[in-house]
């Protein structure tokens, strides 16, 4: 899908402004089972604003975060189900799709070894999270493991691994290796600092960017993109990116 942003003009109004992505595809809406909604009644408020920016389609994936967010495939339909319902009570016009932010570890790697069948975003697209931290030493072997395995990796904000910033070549070795980037779209805002941004930033102006997500975890994250100004710079950043949102 190209140029999603390109033909649009500039918005009086911040409703309706992502509707040309119709997908928002990393967020964590799900309730009670990570760092994103504690209850339901939060995540229907965080729907409702998805919706009003104009998602129809939300994938929530919340982390798979050993000894941190231990969830399961079990605990994310558990919940996945009580949402479901709500969001038939209140006749919501939008789908939501369950999949899961995984954190690549050993225990990461044990799944792809016991062909363990992973909640995707899409298809074979697995969403993968790295550490902040510093990066896994095996990290190339997972992702070639992912990929003969079947699987696509899908590299969440890889923007926001400070200790690559130094290294853009990274990034398009990320790419050569078989893996999508997704970028949040409160990087391209500034919202989690300078550096983040212009990484971000580079990404974009490198055509390295396949997806873009909200990684929407609560309130203050969903009132930092419900503004005019915002919608705007986004539009202009994204209207020459290849972004396959739409396609999910």
């Amino acid at each position: 899908m190209f140029g999603l942003f390109r033909k649009k003009n500039s918005v009086k109004d911040w409703r309706g402004g992502f509707s040309n992505l119709s997908t928002d595809m990393h967020s964590h809406l799900l309730p009670g089972i990570d760092d994103g909604s504690p209850d339901l009644e939060t995540s229907l408020f965080l729907i409702k604003g998805l919706m009003e920016l104009g998602y129809t389609k939300l994938i929530t994936t919340p982390h798979i975060y050993p000894d941190v967010y231990p969830n399961t495939r079990d605990t994310i339909l558990k919940a996945y189900d009580l949402l479901i319902q709500e969001i038939e009570k209140e006749k919501l016009p939008v789908i939501v799709h369950p999949a899961a932010e995984y954190f690549i570890d050993e225990m990461f790697s044990e799944r792809i070894k016991n062909k363990e069948p992973f909640l995707t975003i899409e298809g074979n697209k697995v969403l993968v999270e790295i550490s902040f931290v510093g990066p896994p030493s095996d990290l190339s072997y997972v992702l070639f493991d992912m990929v003969t395995g079947g699987y696509q990796p899908v590299l969440a904000h890889p923007e926001r691994y400070a200790y690559y910033h130094n290294q853009p070549e990274i990034y398009h070795t990320f790419k050569d290796k078989g893996c999508l980037l997704q970028v949040n779209m409160l990087s391209l805002l500034g919202y989690y600092g300078k550096e983040i941004r212009e990484t971000a930033l580079y990404l974009v102006k490198n055509g390295l960017v396949d997806l873009v997500g909200t990684d929407l975890h609560h309130a203050r994250h969903l009132s930092a993109l419900q503004t005019t100004e915002s919608v705007n710079e986004i539009q202009s950043i994204l209207k020459d990116c290849q972004l396959i949102n739409s396609s999910l």
